[in-house]
């Protein structure tokens, strides 16, 4: 008898709601992201990404990007000493599910950036890929690619293409671009986590004695209930819905609704 744990930081696991560790890896990006975005001031005209992993999904990205805007209106700032909120807050969050407008977002930024003196994007490791491919390839150059067909985004570096065309687009004087995966995903769980992994641990222990396997989690085609679920109905690309209310939320409340 097999019974699996779903353990992924990006949430992608077709039909488990939510899969263990990824409520902890945004949190710690929020982290990483207090310290990294408190080099806004360091340059005129800043431009910073917050580059989160995500190939395909971006339920990372957006959970980690919610979670430090969150954490931003918590904080008692100063304005009146140059320490506006608006210079610490998300700017932008780019996922893979949304089509990026590249000229209409730079418009948008490029006014933010004239006011506030620097801009702070997160940006899911996969979004804006087929973009920077198409150009590579418009270009004439090679691809790199795995085995399996998946551009090596290592070697294409999404992120810091993106930054470029973003930093010539606002006119920046410095960018800087960041990337939180490991250090996000290394962490101890937190409490949330540490609540699922009991809940999962629980049922998976019981089902493993009556000899019922599955993968334990939530399944989202079965009405969210804990369950030990059948090993052909698991599969990884489950996409993030970008059109869920707290998303959509952010993103209104930082001017890209």
């Amino acid at each position: 008898t097999v019974v699996g744990l779903p353990k992924t930081v990006d949430n992608d696991v077709v039909p488990i709601r939510q899969s263990l560790g990824a409520w902890t890896a945004a949190e710690q990006g929020s982290i990483f992201a207090q310290n990294i975005i408190a080099e806004h001031t360091s340059n005129p005209r800043m431009l910073i990404v917050h580059e989160v992993m995500g190939r395909n999904c971006g339920w990372l990205t957006a959970a980690t990007a919610e979670a430090y805007h969150n954490w931003v209106a918590e904080q008692d700032f100063v304005p009146g000493i140059g320490n506006d909120p608006r210079r610490w807050d998300v700017h932008a969050v780019f996922v893979p599910e949304r089509h990026i407008d590249l000229h209409a977002e730079a418009e948008r930024l490029h006014a933010v950036m004239d006011e506030l003196g620097c801009v702070n994007i997160f940006l899911s490791e996969g979004a804006g890929v087929a973009e920077v491919v198409a150009e590579l390839e418009a270009s004439g150059q090679e691809v790199p690619r795995d085995p399996f067909g998946h551009v090596q985004l290592d070697k294409v570096n999404p992120g810091a293409s993106f930054a470029k065309q973003f930093a010539n687009l606002l006119g920046a004087e410095k960018t800087m671009v960041q990337k939180s995966g490991y250090f996000a995903r290394s962490a101890a769980a937190n409490d949330r986590d540490l609540a699922l992994i009991k809940e999962c641990t629980d049922l998976a222990v019981d089902c493993a004695l009556r000899g019922e396997a599955g993968v334990i989690g939530h399944d989202e085609e079965r009405g969210n209930e804990l369950r030990a679920i059948e090993f052909p109905r698991i599969r990884g690309g489950k996409e993030f819905d970008a059109s869920t209310p707290w998303f959509t939320d952010l993103l209104e409340s930082i001017g890209q609704g």
